[in-house]
């Protein structure tokens, strides 16, 4: 081999060196994905103050989630009669009746419209605060009035007796304290900003990785096979959270209910860890057939065209006598 055919072979790296680069490559995508996937989520799909009512407005026929309010509702009306008596929360006769009323309450469509006004006006709140970085040190607050105006609003048109006479009163309901605020809006900044940079500096890692390949083929099926296990380890870690959401709840009967809303707001979220899963599995198939069926399909077309005799030569006219 003469010196000009050595000089381009020294030129390249060897095919060990480039499949290692790419493996670390394809790995720290695959590793970047889910995590993309999940600060996305976050960032994207829990601070769209619409989406989220849209998400939540389903909630108030669940049957878990209209008790786990009937007794919120009950308890804090005897609540406020015992204190205006002067006697303490009141229990006995009035309590069954209470609750009852309270639950009859939430069937109707006065309830479901405050419902829908409570956590647009929750979320709003939740949202400025973690907006807001001259908000450290102070606890969220929502003003229950608006709320209230338009449940009797609503009450009023339906004709409820006395629903006019409802005192409608400013006041400043805690949502979360101080320090719990302040832990939210540092990781909403982080989350903000890794919800753009992850899936970018995971879509780049993944064009370099099968770039700098030596077998681009099984670089694009390892690439598949990582993103599906990356979506597998998501829909994993969504079910411990629930679990382990569920767990730090102090009262066991109002679970199922927050069992309901921790999976209506992570619904979206297992959707993009399936897909990622089929995505992947599916990229991955698709090469390993086309790697493995490929060559012997274009050998076969090769034989059959070979295999075609060639056309007889087109006889030359031949000159006749003169």
């Amino acid at each position: 081999m003469s010196e000009r055919d050595r000089a381009p072979l020294a030129g390249k790296a060897p095919p060990r060196s480039r499949n290692v680069l790419s493996a670390v490559l394809l790995l720290l995508a695959c590793l970047l994905v889910p995590f993309g996937a999940l600060a996305s989520w976050a960032a994207h799909g829990l601070t769209d103050t619409g989406r989220y009512v849209r998400t939540m407005a389903p909630l108030a026929t669940d049957p878990d989630v209209r008790r786990a309010v009937a007794d919120a509702v009950g308890d804090g009306v005897l609540r406020e009669a015992g204190r205006r008596a002067g006697t303490g929360p009141l229990h006995g006769a009035a309590g069954p009746f209470v609750h009852d009323a309270a639950r009859s309450f939430t069937r109707t469509e006065a309830y479901r419209a405050a419902w829908d006004a409570a956590n647009r006006a929750v979320h709003d709140a939740v949202l400025r605060a973690l907006r807001d970085d001259g908000a450290k040190g102070t606890p969220v607050t929502v003003d229950p009035a608006p709320v209230i105006t338009r449940f009797k609003r609503q009450l009023a048109d339906d004709h409820v007796p006395f629903a006019r006479r409802i005192p409608v009163t400013h006041t400043r309901i805690p949502v979360l304290p101080a320090d719990d605020a302040d832990r939210l809006r540092k990781g909403y900044h982080v989350l903000d900003t890794a919800a753009f940079w992850l899936p970018l500096t995971a879509a780049v890692l993944a064009v370099a990785g099968i770039a700098v390949a030596a077998c681009r083929r099984r670089a694009v099926t390892a690439l598949g096979l990582g993103t599906a296990l990356g979506g597998a380890l998501l829909v994993l870690a969504v079910a411990i959270g629930r679990r382990l959401t569920l767990a730090d709840l102090p009262d066991a009967l109002h679970r199922p209910a927050a069992g309901a809303v921790y999976d209506a707001l992570t619904a979206t979220l297992r959707t993009v860890s399936w897909l990622l899963c089929v995505l992947g599995l599916a990229v991955a198939a698709c090469t390993w057939v086309t790697g493995r069926y490929g060559p012997r399909l274009a050998a076969r077309r090769r034989a059959r065209g070979s295999a075609v005799p060639a056309a007889d030569p087109v006889p030359e006219p031949t000159r006749g006598r003169a």
